[in-house]
């Protein structure tokens, strides 16, 4: 049986997802502070909610940062698997934070539409179309980095950055049904806000199970469990592939895998293809920081079972 391999530290993804969180945050603030105004000048709690949840989305890329660079520290005696974990609680932070800020939404247009008040002027559409443009295209980006580094964090901040042009989508509907229409119909916008905040609290929960399910090391993909397999086939002497199981741990994957060669191959040659096999799987798969490869004699009626 070999030792576990050594861990690998990301550093490039790790900044690249925090240089997207940073941005993410200067915008964000940027928004907040001309929606919130737009929003109480031009009488439309539509944007005064959607000022309410960028401050939010400041909140939580804040959570994002900071898991990100704990997650980002080199294991050592107390975490010998390192810090990943960090970086998933970090996404379940943020998606709790984004279904309370849903709920937030929801309870004050509940409110507004209770409550007698003008119709919003037409002039904040201009700056709403502004802020789902702007949005839009930092999600995108802040996503494609989520994906490209396999940040959950990440990736569930771009949903916040989402979720904000969704309520200003939601916002731009109300008000200009509001505003074409006249007398009777100024509560249009809460009614947006109110539809948002549900498409909100939906997108929440599927980030917080994809969260809850990294914790709880939930099988991971079957392509990538075949793919696994079939590069540790491919190394010379191996007969065949007892078990498999792969775990995520943040942005990492931890793998064991249980190789067997013929049984007269001697000590140091099983342990010589214990070593090709890992460094097979770790050139194909670079995501996957862990490998401990136990070897085993060579049984017919468990390579059948494959």
């Amino acid at each position: 049986m070999t030792s576990p391999s050594p861990p690998v530290t990301p550093a490039d993804p790790f900044q690249r997802g925090i240089r997207f969180t940073v941005l993410g945050i200067a915008v964000n603030a940027l928004l907040a502070a001309i929606k919130l105004v737009a929003g109480l000048l031009g009488n439309t709690y539509a944007l005064v909610a959607d000022a309410a949840e960028s401050m939010g989305d400041i909140v939580s890329s804040l959570f994002v940062l900071a898991g990100l660079r704990i997650a980002s520290r080199e294991p050592n005696d107390l975490y010998p698997y390192g810090y990943g974990r960090a970086e998933t609680l970090a996404a379940a932070a943020v998606a709790l934070m984004l279904i309370g800020t849903a709920f937030g939404i929801a309870w004050a247009a509940i409110h507004e539409i209770q409550t007698p008040h003008n119709a919003p002027a037409a002039w904040t559409l201009i700056v709403l179309v502004v802020v789902i443009i702007v949005k839009w295209v930092i999600s995108r980006a802040v996503n494609s980095a989520g994906e490209a580094i396999g940040s959950r964090s990440v990736k569930a901040d771009a949903w916040h950055h989402l979720s904000d042009a969704i309520t200003s989508l939601a916002a731009f509907i109300g008000i200009s049904i509001a505003v074409w229409n006249g007398r009777g119909w100024e509560a249009a916008d809460d009614w947006a806000a109110l539809l948002a905040a549900g498409i909100i609290v939906l997108n929440g929960s599927l980030l917080l199970r994809e969260a809850i399910r990294d914790l709880m090391d939930r099988k991971l993909e079957p392509e990538l469990y075949a793919d696994v397999r079939q590069v540790a086939k491919q190394v010379p002497l191996v007969r065949a592939i007892e078990k498999l199981a792969l775990r995520r741990t943040g942005l990492n994957v931890f793998a064991e895998i249980h190789v067997q060669a013929d049984p007269s191959t001697p000590l140091v040659e099983a342990h010589a293809i214990g070593g090709r096999v890992k460094k097979a799987i770790r050139t194909a798969h670079p995501e996957i920081a862990h490998v401990l490869v136990h070897m085993e004699p060579f049984e017919q009626a468990e390579a059948s079972k494959e």
